[in-house]
């Protein structure tokens, strides 16, 4: 029998299996990313609402925020130590299943400290999802695809990260904010199935010699004033998008604007403009310089702070807009930045910024409602600007002038 047309096939039968193998692993990082970012944020659409229901202070319902990106930065550095030891796939599938408990929690809550609380257990669940993930696909896909596999997990984040928030604001309004977070739990409960069976175990992690190297590598990267900078840096982004996202809720909840919560939720889609944007970071930094490119959207984003003062609403939403944008593209240039600035121990490096970024979203918060308290929405802006302010004159006296080309990393969305 002539066998020849079998064997032909044979490898356009082995490509297709690669094929479905990739997308797999594509859709299963996505995923990933959707299910940790659809929570972190999701209450700030539904803050007007909350604040009213258990009659709470602003500054007082902006704990809610503060208390679960504080537990982020808490955790983040030792989360990939502890993938180091255990395993990449066997921690992110564990803390998703785990994440659905706290998320539906939430919603069951009957007071305002009960709600603290599992925002705190959310908080503390989620590094061990987007940070792992992260290192996964640096260890499991080769460098010039990895570059795909973090802009989809990426574009998953950014999706997930403006899902919270929309569909909290829209079932509040239609069925009451507590089945929103019986939806957000069962989305996470659907993502955790779905990343067990399509995400492959790892193939190429080796496991680290133990936590005791890598916190001594961790307190290494302190002697780095570069490094520093960049940590700097971060924190004041999140500082900012934290501050203004969550007390712009409460700015057009309130007349002349007295938006409901599903317009609240749907301000966010700003969010996804630098989603839009972040493919050209690289040329960008190539063609105008690291330093004087971040000067240039800083400076851009202080125009759009300015104008949430505007009291046309269109105006108002340019202006988050800009924000969001800019904001985006500083944590992508930072990030980076900190990939390249790392002579060695680069998760490590990474972690320690992220513990800074999400560090600085829980000052953000607190000295949000500090200013929200004293002047309401014009002292909050002017709390803004100040940190941008800030954040310019460290990238102008702190940040080097050499220009090298990274190998592009995943954003964490904000």
């Amino acid at each position: 029998m002539d066998t020849a047309p079998a064997r032909s096939v044979i490898p356009f039968m082995n490509a297709a299996v690669r094929s479905r193998s990739y997308s797999a692993r594509h859709l299963a990082v996505g995923l990933a990313g959707y299910c940790a970012f659809i929570n972190l944020y999701s209450p700030q659409s539904i803050l007007p609402l909350l604040s009213e229901e258990f009659h709470a202070s602003a500054a007082e319902i902006s704990t809610i925020i503060t208390v679960s990106t504080l537990a982020v930065a808490l955790t983040a550095p030792f989360t990939g130590a502890v993938a180091d030891v255990l395993g990449r796939k066997r921690v992110i599938v564990a803390a998703m299943f785990v994440l659905v408990v706290p998320t539906l929690m939430v919603g069951l809550s009957t007071s305002l400290s009960a709600i603290v609380f599992w925002r705190a257990v959310q908080g503390l669940v989620l590094p061990p999802i987007f940070a792992v993930t992260v290192a996964y696909i640096g260890d499991e896909w080769p460098t010039k695809e990895a570059t795909t596999a973090a802009g989809i997990y990426s574009s998953g984040s950014s999706l997930g990260g403006f899902s919270g928030r929309l569909v909290t604001g829209v079932i509040a309004d239609l069925i009451g904010w507590r089945a929103g977070f019986a939806v957000l739990a069962g989305i996470a409960a659907a993502g955790a199935v779905a990343v067990l069976f399509l995400l492959p175990h790892e193939r190429h992690f080796v496991r680290s010699d133990g936590l005791l190297a890598s916190g001594r590598q961790m307190l290494g990267h302190f002697r780095n004033s570069q490094l520093v900078a960049t940590y700097a840096v971060g924190f004041g982004v999140l500082f900012n998008f934290i501050c203004t996202f969550t007390f712009v809720s409460f700015h057009l909840a309130a007349p002349p604007y007295s938006l409901s919560a599903s317009w609240l939720g749907a301000i966010f889609v700003t969010y996804l403009v630098g989603s839009a944007l972040t493919p050209w970071i690289g040329w960008a930094v190539g063609k105008f310089g690291r330093r004087q490119f971040m000067v240039a959207v800083i400076a851009l984003w202080l125009v759009g702070i300015a104008l949430t003062l505007a009291p046309s609403l269109p105006l108002i939403v340019v202006g988050l807009a800009l924000g969001a944008g800019c904001g985006l593209i500083c944590q992508a240039v930072s990030t980076g930045y900190v990939t390249i600035t790392a002579k060695a121990g680069r998760s490590s490096a990474v972690g320690l910024y992220v513990t800074s970024f999400y560090l600085g979203g829980s000052v953000g918060a607190a000295a949000g409602a500090l200013a929200w308290t004293l002047g309401r929405w014009p002292a909050c802006v002017a709390l803004v600007a100040a940190m941008l302010v800030i954040m310019i004159t460290i990238v102008v006296f702190a940040w080097s002038d050499t220009v090298r080309q990274e190998k592009p990393s995943a954003i964490e969305p904000t």
